[in-house]
């Protein structure tokens, strides 16, 4: 065989692609970046590892997504500014729903998140998959008109075939049902569920599936929500995947303790809202009409909000929320998360509200599920020991629950950890309260948490040896990803 000829000046032609590439590559890093640490580190990156650094880059750095959901559902945020029991706490005067010490934080998270608060809802906890799959699966057999589901993972096992039989069932007798899988998340079990609902006559869609071309530019950013409305009137929301880890009666290998939330009344128009968003995002299919959002009536005492948050125009949102809540507080902040690794912004703002005489509990697991998280968490612990936060660690099982009570009148739930990944990354549903009621029945699960739980000091953590600290080091290196 001849040898094949190289023409001598490729190696420069190839020196400039590169060249351009990265150019092109810093430009975008320079302009878009709002984070000037990860500007230098991206910079830094492209330049030193020519082409590779570029690539990376456009796979893991490009954070924002462009949504096709429609003008309809944009414009129903504003909407519903105007309907029965929207509270417009941004105008003049004081809701007597809202407490005067809450409007600060009220008008704040109307302002963000482009939503009113509703007044006249209900809210149930449920604990477990116990208390949460019985319930939401008695409301889809329930159902007469529609079903809407979205989890980050849907397993194929012993708690997700009963809601693939259901779905089927209520697919069959008429009922319009759209379920919507994270391209991701779907594939945590096999064989991924989204075939067997198919077979089901559901239809099942995966958001930005990872093998797609949008999925390669995006397999970074996933749809974390986990929501469930059935016929428009009942919600469930919280940050509790289907599967089987869930059913403590059960008692599986790697059990989860979690917590769900059904939700009643005018609040379940924003939940319908957010789902209506994603599905036409991921197949540009408008849902609208009676059967998906119907006209809703009273259903309880408490004052609330959905607050969505994603890599799009909801870009923060929820970290913005927090920011606020936690510069609101004046004496207590409970916070229960699976993952703790707040950027420096939050770590000061809860290091500020310690100082000022706040009593601030962070309830984390003992044993993170993910080894990588748990040693970048450990590694800057210290940051918030040191100002008078106090840290509990909670024994197996793994708690994934998500809870914020503050003053014992705001709280916050819903699927956002404490990370970058949720607060930048992910697309998040969480839901905001103004009902002491509900604040002090969240307050007893973080009781019964720390009950059970042990408190860690500034002291352990100063003595882990020299390797431990280093280890957990280089993974606090990687938290923007984990």
């Amino acid at each position: 065989m001849l040898p094949i000829a190289v023409p001598p000046w490729w190696p420069y032609a190839a020196g400039a692609l590169v060249g351009a590439v990265s150019l092109v590559a810093s430009a975008h890093v320079v302009v878009r970046k709002r984070d000037v640490r990860a500007a230098i580190g991206w910079v830094g990156l492209i330049w030193l590892v020519p082409g590779l650094g570029a690539f990376l880059y456009a796979l893991l750095g490009l954070n924002r997504i462009r949504r096709r959901a429609t003008q309809l559902h944009r414009d129903r945020r504003k909407l519903s500014l105007s309907t029965p029991g929207a509270l417009r706490i941004a105008r003049p005067g004081t809701p007597s729903a809202v407490a005067d010490e809450s409007l600060p934080q009220a008008r704040l998270g109307e302002i963000v998140s482009g939503r009113p608060l509703l007044t006249r809802n209900h809210v149930t906890i449920l604990q477990n998959g116990d208390e949460a799959y019985p319930a939401m699966l008695e409301a889809i057999d329930g159902a007469r008109h529609s079903v809407a589901l979205a989890s980050f993972i849907f397993g194929d096992d012993r708690a997700g075939r009963p809601f693939v039989d259901a779905l089927g069932a209520a697919r069959a007798r008429g009922v319009e049902v759209r379920v919507l899988i994270d391209g991701v998340g779907v594939r945590y079990t096999r064989p991924p569920v989204h075939k067997a609902l198919r077979r089901s006559g559901v239809r099942a869609e995966l958001f930005l599936p990872k093998f797609t071309q949008a999925g390669l530019a995006f397999f970074n950013l996933r749809n974390h929500r986990k929501v469930l409305t059935v016929d428009g009137r009942i919600a469930f929301a919280g940050g509790m995947n289907i599967q089987a880890r869930n059913i403590h009666a059960d008692r599986p290998p790697r059990l989860v303790r979690d917590v769900h939330f059904r939700l009643d009344g005018p609040i379940v128009g924003q939940v319908q809202e957010a789902f209506a968003e994603d599905w036409a995002f991921a197949t540009r299919e408008v849902l609208d009409g009676p059967a998906w959002f119907p006209t809703l009536d009273d259903a309880g005492e408490t004052t609330a909000r959905v607050i969505t948050d994603g890599p799009d125009g909801d870009l923060e949102v929820l970290r913005t929320v927090l920011l606020g809540a936690l510069a609101n507080a004046r004496h207590s902040v409970r916070i229960v998360t699976p993952y703790f690794l707040p950027d420096q912004a939050m770590v000061a703002a809860l290091s500020v509200a310690a100082l000022r005489g706040v009593q601030v509990e962070i309830v984390l697991p003992e044993h993170v599920n993910i080894p990588m998280v748990q040693w970048a968490a450990a590694a800057q612990l210290w940051q918030v020991l040191r100002p008078g936060c106090r840290v509990y660690l909670t024994p197996l099982p793994f708690d994934h629950a998500k809870m914020v009570v503050v003053d014992g009148r705001w709280s916050l739930f819903g699927s956002t950890n404490w990370d970058p990944r949720s607060l930048r990354l992910n697309f998040e549903l969480d839901i905001e309260s103004y009902c002491t009621a509900l604040a002090a029945r969240i307050g007893a699960l973080v009781d019964q948490r720390i009950a059970i739980a042990r408190e860690l000091s500034l002291a352990e953590v100063d003595a882990r040896p020299l390797p431990i600290k280093l280890r957990d080091g280089i993974a606090r290196l990687f938290s923007p990803y984990l």
